[in-house]
């Protein structure tokens, strides 16, 4: 039985887990999902990127390996989470210039990290260059000059996009291009990406994988 992936017609934190399940031809369906009432959640964005990486062996090989994809998968996070809420915040304008200040120094220690290195944990790729990518994509929409600077942050992103199998999802209708952020997201921010349905109100999205587990029902995770 295929894996059902269901979430907010958006962008949002499905979309490391689309790129994913693409390149490792993971089969699946995905739904998209109106505003409602939320379900009880019980699993996370992050735990989907995680099982679909163990079952492909996308976590790194070595200690070293390992370690470095558990420093990225919470920094990424954290930076997805810290632009997302920014977004939303009725005093997004007053925020946003202390957001662009701040963010040479946050893609600093990516630039750092990532060094001279092809993927984030090393010579192969692993799940959280899908996740540095998506927050990497979503900074360069904010402020599309922001990677000008770091030359292996750039040449990664173009690396990324030149796999195969990303590259041809990409370019299908398929691939969801936007809306980046839900509805409720202020004027100005990034929530003009893409079209969204009227009847999607303010954010409380989820993500929903049927398959994943040993579980009769189906598991519900949250956006915000």
């Amino acid at each position: 039985m295929p894996t059902t992936l269901g979430y907010g017609d958006i962008h949002g934190l499905a979309h490391a887990i689309r790129l994913l399940l693409e390149y490792t031809d993971s089969s699946y369906k995905e739904k998209k999902y109106m505003m409602g009432d939320s379900p009880n959640y019980d699993r996370g964005h992050n735990a989907i990127l995680c099982h679909i990486a163990r079952k492909h062996n996308l976590c790194g090989e070595t200690e070293e390996e390992k370690i470095r994809v558990d420093i990225l998968e919470n920094q990424s996070m954290d930076n997805l989470m810290q632009l997302a809420m920014i977004c939303y915040i009725p005093e997004f304008e007053k925020v946003k210039p202390k957001y662009l200040e701040e963010l040479p120094e946050k893609l600093t220690l990516y630039s750092q990290f990532l060094g001279k290195r092809p993927w984030f944990a090393g010579d192969e790729i692993t799940f959280v260059d899908f996740l540095a990518y998506d927050i990497l994509d979503l900074n360069c929409i904010f402020e599309p000059s922001c990677l000008d600077v770091f030359p292996n942050l750039k040449d990664f992103i173009s690396r990324f996009e030149g796999l195969k199998k990303i590259s041809a999802y990409m370019k299908s209708s398929q691939c969801l291009q936007g809306p980046l952020f839900g509805k409720s997201a202020m004027p100005g921010s990034l929530e003009n990406t893409g079209e969204q349905p009227d009847s999607l109100d303010p954010p409380s999205f989820f993500l929903l994988v049927s398959t994943l587990f040993s579980s009769p029902r189906p598991h519900w995770l949250p956006f915000f």
